[in-house]
């Protein structure tokens, strides 16, 4: 059985370093908003601005729960985890997910309170709709930038993240338009977008939650990653078949276990030699951090003899 974990490789380093701008650009960016929206939205009575501004804030400590696993998830393997930390970007992601949610549902009970007041709703200033729509700029901006910076180093948790800045920009979308309804007279408005918001954190939240408590119960990758793997397997000379082939999700990576079929008649070290082979070439392959192979010998053309 052979075993040995992927080291913090250059990539490795890239992808930290890559993920640490993106997340302090996120960070100054979000800081700025959040004052600006906050302070703005209450100047200009306007509670759709103030929910958008209390998700940027969220977003301020969703990036430092994501700098903190980041700088976890590179550690080496030790005694207490002697397989590594990624796992640490699994529960920042849960963590993310629960912070999301617990703010999507403060802003739809807030805005459900307004709503219920609709006939003691003021018109909101003119300045909460310029305020909304360079919001909308700035946060369409670092979506853009963070998911090419995530997409570039195959990060699931910076994608996460980028992909929470563009509910940002969808929300200060509407945002601006409930202002802008509520300035033409429809004063109903701007709560009714601030409950809209809420909704998206919230639904958003609910996401990325579910999806990072699966991976933290040992989910697989996809069926086509699976398949990817197996055929890569398959393709090493040497290797007759594949069996119990599993997988599960540490982090961005995978931990793969496998059966790998080999000519019986082969000694011990040729047997091992192509099961090497095969491994390293997955880990080449695939986003893996490692692979744990048994083999089993086999009569060439006929079932494995001695399988275990």
């Amino acid at each position: 059985m052979l075993s040995h974990e992927k080291e913090n490789t250059p990539d490795a380093e890239a992808r930290y370093c890559a993920g640490r701008r993106s997340t302090f650009a996120s960070s100054a960016v979000n800081v700025g908003l959040s004052a600006l929206q906050i302070t703005a939205g209450f100047l200009s009575g306007s509670q759709a601005l103030v929910a958008d501004g209390v998700h940027s804030l969220s977003d301020l400590v969703a990036d430092v729960v994501v700098l903190f696993a980041a700088h976890h998830s590179r550690k080496q393997a030790d005694d207490d985890h002697q397989y590594g930390h990624q796992r640490y970007e699994n529960a920042a992601s849960l963590a993310l997910g629960g912070l999301l949610l617990a703010v999507g549902i403060g802003m739809l009970l807030s805005a459900a309170h307004k709503i219920q007041d609709f006939g003691h709703l003021p018109p909101v200033h003119a300045a909460a709709l310029w305020v909304a729509l360079a919001a909308l700029l700035a946060k369409e901006l670092l979506f853009r930038y963070m998911l090419m910076v995530a997409e570039r180093v195959r990060s699931g948790m910076l994608v996460a993240n980028a992909w929470h800045a563009r509910s940002d920009a969808a929300s200060s979308l509407v945002v601006a338009l409930g202002v802008g309804g509520n300035l033409l007279g429809f004063t109903l408005l701007d709560p009714v977008a601030a409950a809209v918001v809420g909704g998206m954190v919230g639904r958003m939240g609910w996401r990325f939650f579910w999806a990072a408590l699966h991976d933290l119960m040992d989910r697989a990758v996809s069926e086509e990653q699976s398949q990817a793997i197996r055929r890569t397997l398959l393709e090493t000379p040497g290797v007759q078949g594949v069996h119990d082939l599993r997988t599960r999700k540490m982090g961005d990576l995978a931990q793969v276990d496998v059966h790998l079929e080999i000519d019986g008649t082969l000694t011990v070290a040729q047997g091992h030699a192509i099961a090497a082979l095969a491994r390293q070439r997955v880990l080449d392959a695939h986003n893996v951090l490692d692979v744990m192979t048994h083999v089993d010998p086999v009569t060439v053309g006929a079932h494995p003899i001695g399988a275990a």
